[in-house]
């Protein structure tokens, strides 16, 4: 009786330190998957298409969306993909309807500053990477060519910095003294679990867009490597890059990276809002 007692909580025991082995395993295999919204700070009014999209009649206007994209992972963290922009002399520059600080936008999905943990820079273009001090806990992350070409060789050239503010250059330096800088290593890199990067098409030195794991497949933040769904559409490369066959081989790669083209988002397209009206009020949930 004493022995089938023995083998009996034996059993049990050996039952019990399985599960909670298989449980512990399938945590560390199961992808962490993200959240991802698309939140609008700002519109450029009439912008010529022409300057977005390759070949495009230069008489289309079209009111494009200033955009940065949010990722709420499920163990609190919150990274933002770009950072937008906040200074006076730009705002006024491109006369920029409807203008909220980045840091202030953020408050339509619950969030303050401090609450972001990560910013994901795609380019150093002033509307995308022109907010990095904004949110004072955040470690910035960036591709390591974008960084040391924008820091050095671009300004040995008037010709070779358009679109890079100086003061958002030297935003980076301090963040990389300050040890809240991380380097990128080139393409599909995983900088954070269940975030892929990928070099982007030559929007600027070393753009790039990333992949994100949500529950309704692989989504792409596509940023200005595909400015509207038009390019995607027409195989149209965007209108500023540096290369375009490697601007439209990266638009190939992203059909086969997302799980759905429909998941491919765009860094101005006004339709993003309505392709993913929910929840509203400049705010677009991708996916589910």
């Amino acid at each position: 009786m004493k022995t089938r007692f023995v083998v009996v909580a034996f059993a049990i025991l050996a039952w019990a330190l399985g599960t909670a082995w298989a449980r512990a395993i399938g945590q560390q295999s199961s992808p962490r998957r993200y959240e991802v919204y698309a939140i609008r700070y700002g519109v450029l009014p009439d912008f010529q298409v022409a300057d977005l999209l390759k070949g495009a009649d230069t008489s289309r206007r079209l009111d494009i969306p200033m955009m940065f994209w949010l990722l709420k992972g499920p163990d609190g963290r919150n990274i933002l993909v770009d950072s937008g922009f906040y200074r006076d002399t730009l705002v006024k520059q491109w006369t920029v309807k409807d203008f909220v600080r980045p840091s202030e936008a953020i408050a339509k999905v619950g969030l303050r500053p401090g609450d972001i943990t990560d910013v994901v820079v795609t380019h150093m273009h002033w509307d995308h990477a022109g907010g990095v001090d904004l949110f004072p806990n955040a470690v910035v992350w960036v591709q390591r060519d974008e960084y040391a070409y924008y820091t050095g060789e671009a300004w040995q050239s008037k010709q070779t910095h358009g679109g890079i503010e100086p003061d958002d250059v030297l935003a980076l330096v301090k963040l990389n003294t300050a040890g809240r800088l991380r380097l990128i290593n080139g393409d599909d890199q995983e900088p954070i679990a269940g975030i892929r990067c990928y070099l982007g098409g030559r929007h600027t030195w070393a753009s790039q867009y990333l992949t994100v794991a949500t529950r309704s497949g692989t989504v792409v933040l596509a940023s200005d490597n595909v400015y509207l769904y038009e390019n995607l559409d027409t195989h149209a490369p965007i209108a500023q890059t540096l290369d375009e066959a490697s601007n439209l081989k990266a638009q190939d790669r992203m059909r086969g990276l997302a799980s759905d083209v429909r998941l491919i988002v765009p860094g101005h397209d006004p339709a993003v809002f309505t392709r993913f009206p929910q929840p509203g009020n400049g705010v677009a949930r991708i996916g589910q």
